[in-house]
This record gives structure tokens, C-alpha cells and sequence, in this order.
């Protein structure tokens, strides 16, 4: 009796769960905590957040490609279920639709990943349509858009006020009118990132929107508690890891300290003869 290849799920999959099934999705950087998530979730984003949480920089801003090539390699190594998409990094694309397109290419080939993901509304439309055309599945990202925290003077939520609104609802009908599979809108106020689900027609992914999105996102490290820095108002913590690992080192500090660790038991003996 053989065992069932497993099938990876694909942007078609993901499309068709639009106003069914919400999609389930986390950000991953590492092989192994790919490994952990890649039965329970649809859509892994290896996001440009790994700045951050992983190199702890102040921004998005610094991660280059090869950085999200390399963390777009682990991860695709620890799943087999999962669709993966990878951040296209600031600087990377914004300059022309040419430029994204080398950029998305390198990044597709040298993972393996199924899709990008870019950040921009109305001013990114022509890119994401160029991408798209050229058989390159695109995922956009409207409302608070960390690559944009230099213009926007920190991390502002969007739809705050009339002006907000209009802004947000246009950059996601021209994305998604562009050809976009799915669209991220993050730190979008409730009944906006609603109306905004309402009327489009590829699956809006929510992080700090609404529950009315067709799926959810969240940085791996915020849920589990690992990532010390500021904790943004939308996120759940699901486990307290960081807390665990520090008093684990506490504890092997004290026993090496003490020589109470390691004992005979975890050391090798010399052959008995």
C-alpha cells in the first residue's frame, strides 16, 4: 500500500474560497516552523516582516531580495501542503513594471513559491497588471503598508476619514481590476475593510480589518509570543513561547553554573571491553 502524495494547494484554490471557507494564513520564515503550520493553514506569506522579527530592524525597509530568497527557500523546504508567497521587498519593484517583473521571476524561480506579494493601490495598478499577464500570480496590499511608514509618518490606520476611505476602496477595485489574485488590507477600519470584501471579487485577506474578510493573516512570531517588540492592537496572542524559552536558558544557566548539568548521562563513555 503506498501513501497519498500530498497536494500543494495553488492560487486557483485559494481564489475559489472567496465568501466560503475563510483562508487561514500566517507568515513564516524558518524551515522548521514551516514544518509546524503547514498541515493547519492554506496561505504562507514569507513576508518582508522578517526584517524585523527576524533581524531586528526597525523596519521593512533594509530586507533585500536575497533575503526573501533565502527565507522563501526554507520555507518552501518545510511545506509540502501549503500555497507560499514571498514579499517583494522595498525598492525591489516600485521602480517600473520591468523591474518588478525581474524581480517576481527571480524570486519564483530560486523558491519555488506560488505567488508575490506587493504593497501600492491605484500607483502600483499597471505593475501588478504587467505581473499578472505575464503569468505571474500577485497578491496585493492596500491600507497600512509598512513599506510606505517613511511617507505616511508611522503605522496610521486607513479609513480614519472620508478622504482615507475613498482612498482605500480605490486602491483595492483598481488592484483587484488589475489582475490580482487576493488582496491584503491591513490596519483598515472594520466597516471599510467590510465594504470593501462586499465589492470585489477575489478573496480579501484581513490583518487588523474585519472579520468579514475572506481570510486572516498575522505574523507566526506575534501569536506565539516570541517577538519582544510593540504589539500591535489586532493581535492575538495564541502562546507565550518567549516566555518559555527564557526560562528554559534561565534554567540551563543555573545548572551549568551549579555543574549540575550535564551528568554522565549525556556524556560519552569509553568503550568497555
Amino acid at each position: 500500500m503506498t501513501n497519498t502524495p500530498i497536494k500543494r494547494l495553488t492560487v486557483p484554490n485559494i481564489i475559489t474560497k472567496k465568501g466560503k471557507e475563510p483562508i487561514v494564513s500566517l507568515t513564516a520564515y524558518t524551515t522548521p516552523v514551516a514544518q509546524l503550520m503547514d498541515e493547519h493553514v492554506d496561505l504562507i506569506l514569507v513576508g518582508d516582516s522578517l526584517g524585523m522579527v527576524i533581524y531586528g530592524l526597525d523596519t521593512t525597509l533594509s530586507v533585500t531580495t536575497e533575503m526573501m530568497i533565502a527565507h522563501g527557500q526554507a520555507v518552501m523546504r518545510g511545506t509540502q501542503r501549503a500555497c507560499v508567497m514571498v514579499d517583494l521587498p522595498f525598492a525591489s519593484y516600485q521602480e517600473s513594471p520591468q523591474q518588478a517583473f525581474r524581480t517576481a521571476s527571480r524570486i519564483l524561480q530560486e523558491t519555488g513559491a506560488a505567488a508575490v506579494k506587493l504593497e501600492g493601490g491605484e500607483e502600483m495598478a499597471e505593475t501588478v497588471e504587467f505581473l499578472t499577464k505575464r503569468n505571474i500570480p500577485v497578491c496585493g496590499h492596500v491600507g497600512l503598508m509598512p513599506q510606505a511608514v517613511q511617507m505616511m509618518g508611522g503605522f496610521k490606520v486607513a479609513g480614519k476619514n472620508d478622504e482615507s476611505v475613498q482612498k482605500v476602496i480605490r486602491d483595492s477595485h483598481a488592484i483587484a481590476k488589475a489582475g490580482a489574485f487576493a488582496i491584503v488590507l491591513e490596519g483598515v477600519v472594520e466597516p471599510v475593510a467590510q465594504t470593501i470584501t462586499q465589492q470585489i471579487a477575489i478573496p480579501t485577506i484581513g490583518i487588523g480589518a474585519s472579520p468579514a474578510c475572506d481570510g486572516q493573516v498575522l505574523v507566526c512570531d506575534d501569536i506565539f509570543g516570541v517577538f519582544q517588540g510593540f504589539k500591535p492592537k489586532f493581535v492575538k496572542r495564541y502562546a507565550q513561547v518567549g516566555q518559555t524559552m527564557t526560562e528554559a536558558v534561565q534554567q540551563y544557566a543555573q545548572e551549568v553554573r551549579s555543574r549540575a548539568f550535564p551528568t554522565m548521562e549525556y556524556c560519552f563513555q569509553p568503550n568497555k571491553g
